[in-house]
């Protein structure tokens, strides 16, 4: 089977860097639980779970049998270690998900105790991201991290094995055929191929070079959609849920104005961003978390509806008058480019529409390390247009990006706008340890409320990736994952 993906990744180890890893992670590594389309955990490594009365502890029984590819035992110590060597360290939201963990107790082969320090409710979920792939304490425990050679020639216990890495063409996987969850995989080998953009995956898979792709510009999954040849599927899987925004360095002193704030809001139409730059492929944000979470989203926030005459009225009453040539003032936006995602796109539409109230934006565009050292590093910058998922649940994806704790400089994909709420933080911190899921619900209502009056990042719009795939390819349903889902039931006819 052959995956295309238009970009190629900068590891394949997405316990390390979440953001891209080509859909290779999911396929060789395992996790320990999984959700199913109703975002049901199901077991994985873990067959069983319970927690203990107080919540500062989540017992895990582990599956028997299971060996690395390698062919050593996995056992509780490879749990202990990725959770605290690895996902609590390197992943951009493992500083919140796991900031409670204190110890993992290892009692035998096959138990991991998560001790907590205070309750954690969002864990379980948090153990089916593609960020919580199980790594093996053997290959990882000696040694720098960041520079071990299996980060790009991994050692799962995953439905495929690593064979090799053509830079610049593709990855080749093979059936593990000792895989615990026998007969899968179906497929002997699958092929990620690197295709360089795409238009280029959108022409492979109308020709049957490929047989699955995503990351297709929206303008092309409107055509591929009526190819009879070709099935669209969008997940229902609330994690699968991502954020369009644009966020602001709060550091600049315009910024520090809410009424700039709330006037660049208003010159938004966020309608038009959702119907005619992602051709339908996306839905209006109305606020910091997306409606797919529905035991944590709220309504009733504050709304900047598409008003220009507002947005005037706004950046009048801060003082910022247009000049003999119209112009208030002048920033730059730095828009977020991974594969066919249209940010760049939505950056000169917000350029002409800010033109009509008199700010002049000019849109810079760079490649993804660039983007990540500019903003994140060097913090060069006004304005973004950022990416994040915002699932399964909001101490997972959220909070890094409004937590003042969750800003670092040189730690990519949390709180780019250096936002500092004494109320926000308190409301984050009482939901990220609260048992009772109605008060929990309600903290993180209040936190919704408050983080749009304040407005540090505007939301655009809720994203859901597209699957593309050839009719022929049989389970394709079965993708609640997309492309980083682990293909282990996909098959081809023979």
């Amino acid at each position: 089977m052959i995956l295309g993906t238009p970009t190629e990744p900068p590891t394949l180890t997405s316990a390390l860097n979440s953001q891209t890893d080509g859909g290779v992670s999911g396929k060789v590594f395992d996790g320990l639980i999984t959700l199913d389309a109703r975002s049901q955990a199901i077991p994985a490594l873990a067959t069983a779970w319970n927690w203990s009365k107080d919540g500062l502890a989540l017992t895990l029984q582990l599956r028997r049998a299971v060996a690395w590819h390698d062919g050593q035992p996995f056992t509780s110590a490879d749990v202990a270690f990725s959770i605290l060597q690895i996902w609590k360290v390197y992943p951009s939201r493992g500083r919140a998900t796991y900031s409670n963990v204190v110890a993992v107790d290892t009692p035998d082969a096959l138990t991991a105790v998560i001790r907590l320090s205070r309750p954690a409710p969002y864990l379980l979920a948090a153990l089916s991201s593609w960020d919580a792939r199980v790594l093996p304490a053997h290959i990882y425990s000696k040694g720098e991290v960041l520079t071990n050679p299996h980060n790009n020639a991994p050692i799962g216990t995953g439905p495929f094995r690593f064979v090799r890495w053509d830079r610049g063409s593709h990855v080749l996987l093979e059936r593990n055929p000792n895989y615990w969850d026998a007969p899968r995989p179906y497929v002997d080998q699958i092929v990620i191929r690197f295709l360089g953009d795409s238009s280029a995956a959108a022409a492979a898979l109308e020709t049957g070079q490929i047989h699955v792709t995503d990351g297709i510009a929206p303008v092309d999954v409107a055509r591929l959609r009526a190819n009879p040849q070709i099935v669209a599927l969008r997940p229902e899987l609330a994690q699968q849920a991502g954020i369009i925004a644009v966020e602001f360095n709060l550091d600049r002193p315009l910024f520090k104005d809410v009424r700039v704030r709330r006037a660049l809001a208003h010159a938004i139409d966020r309608k038009f961003i959702a119907n005619n730059i992602w051709m339908g492929n996306a839905t209006e944000a109305d606020g910091p978390v997306p409606a797919d979470l529905t035991q944590f989203y709220v309504s009733d926030v504050p709304q900047y509806p598409f008003d220009l005459k507002r947005a005037e009225a706004l950046l009048d009453e801060a003082g910022l008058k247009r000049d003999s040539q119209g112009v208030r003032f002048s920033l730059f936006n730095d828009p977020l480019q991974i594969g066919a995602s249209p940010n760049v796109l939505t950056a000169q539409y917000l350029r002409s529409t800010f033109n009509r109230i008199g700010v002049r934006l000019q849109v810079r565009s760079q490649d993804f390390g660039e983007y990540v050292s500019r903003v994140y590093t060097r913090r060069d910058f006004d304005t973004t247009i950022s990416s994040n998922t915002a699932s399964p649940d909001p101490a997972i994806a959220i909070q890094r990006l409004y937590w003042s704790q969750a800003y670092r400089v040189g730690v990519s994909f949390s709180n780019a706008m250096h936002y500092q709420s004494p109320e926000v933080d308190r409301l984050l911190e009482q939901a990220q340890v609260e048992l009772d899921p109605a008060r929990r619900r309600e903290l993180y209502g209040q936190f919704q409320r408050v983080a749009q009056t304040d407005l540090p990042r505007i939301p655009l719009v809720v994203t859901h990736p597209t699957i593309l795939a050839r009719r022929a390819v049989r389970n394709i349903e079965q993708l609640t994952y997309g492309i980083s889902g682990s293909f282990a039931d996909l098959s081809l006819p023979e």
